[in-house]
């Protein structure tokens, strides 16, 4: 990492990768970086953070220059050398507002993943001159829950974290494969959609007793650092449930991933259980010719039906059907009656977008955005270099 007062010199940076918080939340971050690395082939880019802890965590995981700024101070002195003309955003981090002040450069907001929670559409929005969104569905959320939002703002680039291709965690199996990856409980209680508290152990029960399967439960990764007992709880009963599973029979293949590329484990599982989160519609992206299985843990079929389309080309588990899950994880492995609706649904969230086409509308986007920042600025973009920096 670099910090401020020890840049000699900076390479030439067009795009700034902003994250203020803290390692909890890097993962936000973190499934960007492939994206970012393909930009930085065409527009060079930096990854401005604010954590020293961060910036160690980064350096581990890109060749990206990682430029390191605690102080709002230094940040200022940081933009006050760098001639970027765009700096993107994957969350809504109150620190952002400090590298929004920067008036030379257009803020673009990237959001870490698409789904259908409340936090999803925030008036955050709103301070950013171009918010990226995956498609259609995106749109109307938007637009639904924000009073006076300039629809301009709203980009359609499907979703780039997508495309990059994963090394594969999972070793090959004869058996089909069952994915548990609940959610985590949300910093509020309108934005908590986790089973992990209320079903979590009967949904790793019921698929563990589906005949000729492989159970894999890769859960958030704020279910494993959780603070609240009953979701605490919970995961240790799926993980020991799991374990368990595997001991009795080792040829099974059943595994609790916590560390996992969720992405990276997608690729050889067979169905899908999960919450109201980004997991169910990367799935759509990617794996739409599979089953998906969407836990409602509110039991309220109405409000999620309106709020969350993506279930109404799922089968939807609340907390009293959970006893007959099995059966239907079982039913749905053999015959899937929702391929077709998933079809449809899947244009609904990213257009007609293919894996691939994503990362290419987010780098036309981008050089789109850094050619307007430029005539707006009057600014060539010939004459970028090298930056000086002083202490």
């Amino acid at each position: 990492m670099t910090e401020v007062a020890a840049m000699p010199e900076i390479p030439r940076i067009s795009v700034i990768a902003y994250f203020g918080d803290d390692p909890t939340r890097v993962y936000q971050l973190v499934q960007w970086l492939p994206v970012l690395e393909v930009l930085d082939e065409v527009h060079p880019v930096g990854l401005v953070v604010r954590d020293p802890a961060v910036a160690g965590l980064l350096e581990e995981r890109t060749h990206l220059r990682v430029l390191l700024a605690p102080e709002f101070q230094e940040l200022r002195a940081l933009y006050e050398r760098l001639d970027a003309g765009v700096a993107l955003y994957c969350n809504n981090s109150m620190l952002n507002f400090q590298s929004l002040l920067d008036p030379r450069m257009l803020h673009v907001h990237v959001n870490h993943g698409e789904s259908d929670k409340q936090s999803m559409a925030s008036n955050n929005a709103k301070a950013y001159d171009r918010v990226l969104v995956a498609g259609e569905a995106a749109v109307q959320r938007h637009l639904a829950a924000l009073m006076e939002l300039d629809a301009s703002r709203l980009v359609r680039v499907g979703r780039p974290q997508l495309d990059v291709p994963r090394e594969r965690v999972l070793a090959p199996s004869t058996r089909r494969t069952v994915l548990y990856a609940p959610t985590w409980e949300g910093d509020a209680d309108y934005n908590d959609y986790t089973s992990v508290d209320v079903m979590g152990p009967a949904i790793a029960e019921a698929a563990l007793s589906v005949p000729d399967v492989r159970v894999v439960y890769k859960p958030h990764p704020k279910v494993v650092t959780s603070t609240r007992p009953d979701v605490r709880e919970g995961h240790r009963a799926i993980t020991a449930l799991v374990t368990a599973a595997a001991l009795t029979d080792p040829e099974a293949g059943h595994l609790a991933l916590t560390s996992a590329d969720i992405l990276a484990v997608m690729p050889d599982c067979d169905a899908l259980v999960t919450d109201v989160s980004s997991v169910g519609l990367d799935w759509l992206y990617l794996r739409n010719e599979k089953p998906l299985l969407l836990t409602d843990k509110h039991a309220d079929p109405e409000r999620l039906r309106e709020e969350v389309p993506v279930s109404r080309c799922a089968d939807v588990v609340e907390p009293a059907d959970v006893h007959g899950l099995a059966d239907l994880l079982a039913a749905r492995l053999d015959h899937d009656e929702h391929h077709l609706a998933r079809v449809a649904m899947r244009h609904h969230y990213f257009d007609d977008v293919a894996v691939g086409e994503s990362t290419t509308r987010f780098l036309t986007v981008v050089g789109e955005l850094l050619a307007l920042r430029d005539r707006l600025q009057g600014v060539a973009p010939t004459t970028r270099g090298s930056v000086g920096i002083t202490a």
